[in-house]
């Protein structure tokens, strides 16, 4: 149980029987009257955030949170399985909880995965991944202007844009928490 004076921004809280971060955090004291805690909450499961302001007598339940390195294997249709490299479970984690996220898996790569009561709510990539680049438009020669993009489609068929100089079969650096291009890693063919 946390007291209100615990409060501080990145804290893990449960509120309502979900887990929520604090994003933002304020600290007022009127002239009269009892201390004053103003916090911006996202829920970590749904991504909403509301306003609360507590009380310096309040109390806050902690989550139950785990924090767990697992290794991803293989897609069963919706789902990914991932598995745990010292006790060899097997953990499924739905596409929905991955997000976009899904794009940047690699076999045998390893992450991080949130559970909250043993139910996984955030998968965390390495932030940098290597693909290669399956399908662009080959530059057009002589045209050298500075942050000119174009489409580009990786392995698993999800788009990206990367600058003109990116061929076919070239493999470039993504950044898994923007999706964005990072830079070109080695030439294709």
């Amino acid at each position: 149980m946390y007291t209100a004076s615990d409060l501080r921004k990145g804290l893990k809280i449960e509120m309502d029987g979900a887990p929520c971060v604090i994003t933002d955090f304020q600290f007022m004291k009127p002239g009269k009257g009892q201390a004053l805690y103003r916090c911006k909450i996202k829920n970590l499961i749904t991504g909403g955030t509301v306003d609360k302001t507590f009380r310096a007598v309040d109390k806050i339940d902690k989550p139950n949170l785990e924090e767990r390195d697992l290794i991803y294997s293989y897609q069963d249709g919706e789902h990914y399985v991932f598995m745990d490299s010292s006790t060899y479970d097997q953990v499924l984690i739905d596409a929905e909880v991955l997000g976009e996220q899904r794009h940047f898996l690699a076999e045998d790569m390893e992450v991080q995965i949130l559970f909250h009561n043993n139910r996984p709510i955030e998968v965390t990539l390495p932030f940098f991944v290597e693909k290669t680049i399956e399908e662009t438009e080959p530059g057009a020669r002589g045209d050298t202007a500075t942050n000119v993009m174009k489409p580009a489609r990786i392995e698993n068929g999800y788009e990206i844009q990367v600058p003109l100089f990116i061929n076919q079969g070239d493999r470039v650096r993504i950044d898994t928490r923007t999706g964005k291009y990072a830079d070109r890693v080695s030439k294709g063919f």
